[in-house]
C-alpha cells in the first residue's frame, strides 16, 4: 500500500487496544468475590467466581448489579443472616479499589498521543459501552489531554453500536475527515477492522492482548505487539514525523 500524503486523525478503541482491560476485569472480580467473603458471604471463591462470571456473561459487562444477582444466584445459607446489601457494597468497593490501584494504559500509549496531536494529527476516540463507564476510563488513564475533545464518540451517547459502520461514519462526518486519511486502531476484527474498512479507512489491529483471532474478518492494513510498533509503522508507512 503506497504511504498517504498525509493522516488527518487516528481513532482509537479503549478496551484492551490502549488498556489491558479484560485482565484488570478478572483481577477486579476475583477481589470483589474475595471481600464478600471476608464480609460474611459463605461458599468456595472459585465457585463464587465462576457464578459471577456466569452472571456477567448473561446480562453483559455493562449491566449494573451483577452482585445482586449473585447473591440470588447462590444458596439462601450462603449470606448467613448477613445484610446483603453490606455484602454487595464490600464487593463494589473492592472493585473499585483496584480500579483506583491497578488502571493503566499500555506502555507509551500517553507519550505517543502527545506526540501525535503535537504534529496536527487529530486524536481520537471510537469505544462501544455505556458513556459514563467509557468516560471514566479515558479519565483513569490520564489520556484526556491528548485527545481532541470534539472527536471522542462513545457508542451509548450517540445511539449506534459497534460493529454498525456507522458509528464510525458519525465520527468521520463529525470531525470533516476523509476516510482514506483516517486510521482506526482497535484489538477486535469483527467490530475495529472489517466496519471500518468497509468505509474505506485504515485500519491497524491492535494485537496487545492476543484475545481475538481474525478468522474470516478482512485482513488489516496494519498490526502491532507495542506501541512502539505503532510509532514506528505511522513514520514508516504514514509519514507522521514524530518528535523522537
Amino acid at each position: 500500500m503506497p504511504p498517504l500524503r498525509r493522516l488527518d486523525a487516528i481513532f482509537f478503541d479503549i478496551d484492551d487496544t490502549l488498556c489491558a482491560t479484560t485482565a484488570f476485569a478478572q483481577r477486579a472480580r476475583r477481589n470483589a468475590v474475595r471481600a464478600m467473603l471476608a464480609a460474611g458471604l459463605r461458599g468456595d471463591e472459585e465457585r463464587v467466581y465462576r457464578e459471577l462470571e456466569e452472571v456477567i456473561a448473561e446480562f453483559s459487562s455493562n449491566y449494573e448489579h451483577h452482585f445482586d444477582k449473585l447473591l440470588l444466584r447462590l444458596p439462601e445459607s450462603a449470606l448467613a443472616g448477613h445484610n446483603p446489601a453490606l455484602v454487595v457494597a464490600a464487593g463494589v468497593a473492592a472493585y473499585h479499589d483496584t480500579k483506583f490501584r491497578e488502571l493503566a494504559p499500555f506502555p507509551g500509549v500517553r507519550e505517543l498521543l502527545a506526540d501525535v496531536r503535537a504534529v496536527g494529527v487529530r486524536v481520537g476516540i471510537i469505544t462501544h459501552g455505556l458513556t459514563v463507564k467509557q468516560a471514566e476510563k479515558l479519565v483513569r488513564l490520564g489520556l484526556v489531554p491528548h485527545l481532541d475533545p470534539s472527536a471522542i464518540f462513545i457508542s451509548d451517547q450517540i445511539g449506534v453500536a459497534k460493529p454498525n459502520p456507522k458509528i464510525y461514519q458519525f465520527a468521520l462526518e463529525r470531525c470533516g475527515v476523509e476516510a482514506a486519511r483516517a486510521l482506526y486502531v482497535g484489538d477486535n476484527p469483527r467490530n475495529d477492522i472489517a466496519p471500518p474498512r468497509q468505509l474505506g479507512m485504515l485500519t491497524c489491529w491492535a494485537r496487545l492482548v492476543r484475545k481475538h483471532e481474525l478468522g474470516d474478518m478482512p485482513r488489516p492494513d496494519f498490526e502491532i505487539e507495542t506501541f512502539a510498533d505503532l510509532r514506528a509503522l505511522l513514520h514508516r508507512d504514514l509519514q507522521v514525523d514524530l518528535r523522537a
